[in-house]
């Protein structure tokens, strides 16, 4: 029979040793052979040390020796686990993704995680994750990366796009969100942008997507938008859904009613 650690220490360094920088607090329960107290009191000890932290109850990761200032592990680095240990599908989108994608114009301040239902706000010493829900993940194409620690999920450019113009509240204001839509414009491809809008969007949004391409110029991203909503889009509806919409002008191209300026910031 193996032995167990010596100390908390030796466990956290075996896990390293073989590349695991994540446990559950049942797994050191168990490798430890002590009471739900007495392993509450090691973990808590290990966490004063700065050598784990917990950014989910029961779930805690190591932190190694280059991520001691931050207190915690890069979140692309422990979510993939996190989501497989609550049995959550995921991906990540917005701004974080968009990162990804090399639109780098504003950093996010939370590391945004798409999941099906509302989750509360993660923080792990510096890092902030935040989940924003979206009842139809499933239908938003993603592709993978992979981190030192594993496969992170995120969304295409496309889906990440159209996300954008769903949620710009959580992007910075539609402002923001045309002048990251410039920024991803070199990775989204015409046909696969009018494909998952087709198969993961209402029609305000893609109005409201269409709409933005245009006014920054990509007219070949633009386009394939304008058809489809020429063919399909059956209500003029606002740019801005919360701003007044009486008396606004009308864009019969998009059908929208154009109840703000919006410019990107670069």
């Amino acid at each position: 029979m193996r032995k167990s650690p010596v100390t908390g220490t030796d466990f956290v360094s075996n896990l390293m040793a073989g590349g695991v920088y994540f446990f559950t607090t049942e797994q050191a329960r168990k490798e430890f052979k002590t009471s739900a107290k007495a392993t509450i009191a090691l973990l808590w000890r290990l966490k004063g040390k700065g050598l784990i932290n917990t950014p989910h109850r029961g779930f805690h990761v190591i932190v190694p020796p280059e991520y001691r200032a931050f207190s915690c592990l890069p979140a692309e680095e422990f979510v993939p686990d996190l989501m497989v240990h609550l049995k959550t599908p995921y991906y990540v989108g917005l701004l974080s993704a968009a990162q990804f994608h090399g639109a780098a114009h504003q950093k996010p301040q939370y590391f945004q995680v798409i999941v099906p239902k509302n989750r509360s706000l993660i923080e792990c010493g510096r890092v902030r994750v935040s989940f924003i829900a979206r009842r139809n993940l499933q239908k938003i194409p993603v592709e993978t990366r992979n981190t030192p620690r594993g496969v992170l999920h995120l969304s295409t450019p496309e889906g990440t796009a159209l996300d954008l113009v769903t949620y710009p509240e959580h992007a910075g204001g539609f402002g923001n969100v045309a002048t990251v839509l410039l920024e991803l414009s070199e990775k989204m491809q015409p046909k696969l942008l009018v494909k998952t809008a087709r198969q993961a969007s209402v029609m305000p949004y893609v109005q409201r997507l269409g709409y933005l391409l245009d006014r920054l110029k990509l007219k070949d991203l633009a386009a394939p938008l304008a058809e489809y909503v020429a063919l399909r889009a059956q209500i003029i509806t606002p740019l801005i859904p919360s701003l007044p919409k009486e008396g606004m002008p009308k864009n019969a191209k998009w059908k929208l009613i154009i109840n703000s300026e919006i410019e990107a910031d670069l």
